[in-house]
């Protein structure tokens, strides 16, 4: 049996103190992608966050993790739970993917790897989203997983002069579940 963690295209990886320089290029990108501007931070202080993120407990409610492509190894993106609501059944992800890796199926596998093991091990009923309206491709990655919008918060947050919208996404595990099959047994 391969790791619960491998898939076709991607392995999902504990962050590493090394992976600072991953961060800061995948960072650097979704500013250019229009996410919200933050001052620059020092190669330093993005190799205390990777040192921070590989610290943390994995078996917390949120986490952070690599995506590596399966077939060289290459770190592609990221992707984490940053919130949850275990007596409630809820949580809400992120996902990045550095974009000469985009379009290649690894956003999507590595989506439906942590829906699965929120909804098979962390007893989660119910997945969300947040997307900027204006990031046409992360709209769309959400409703080929099977995301479907919930509302929309108007003018949300101030990005380059403007405010912009937030997108609300859902998805419940009974639909997970219809589009990509039960638990598999033991």
């Amino acid at each position: 049996m391969t790791s619960y963690w491998t898939g076709e295209r991607v392995r999902l990886r504990a962050v590493e103190p090394g992976d600072g320089g991953l961060f800061a290029r995948l960072s650097a990108e979704e500013e250019r992608l229009g996410d919200a501007l933050n001052p620059p931070q020092s190669a330093e202080g993005w190799e205390a966050f990777a040192r921070e993120k590989a610290a943390a407990d994995p078996s917390g409610d949120a986490y952070q993790l690599v995506i590596e492509s399966v077939a060289d190894g290459t770190a592609v993106g990221a992707i984490g739970v940053h919130r949850a609501d275990p007596r409630s059944g809820w949580f809400e992800y992120g996902i990045t993917v550095a974009e000469e890796h985009r379009r290649k199926g690894y956003a999507g596998e590595a989506v439906r790897m942590v829906l699965r093991h929120q909804f098979e091990e962390r007893r989660c009923h119910k997945a969300t989203a947040r997307v900027f309206a204006h990031n046409g491709p992360s709209l769309a990655l959400q409703q080929a997983v099977g995301f479907a919008e919930e509302g929309r918060l108007g003018r949300h947050v101030f990005v380059r002069g403007r405010h912009v919208d937030v997108v609300l996404f859902a998805l419940f595990a009974e639909e997970f579940y219809a589009k990509y099959g039960e638990p598999a047994g033991f």
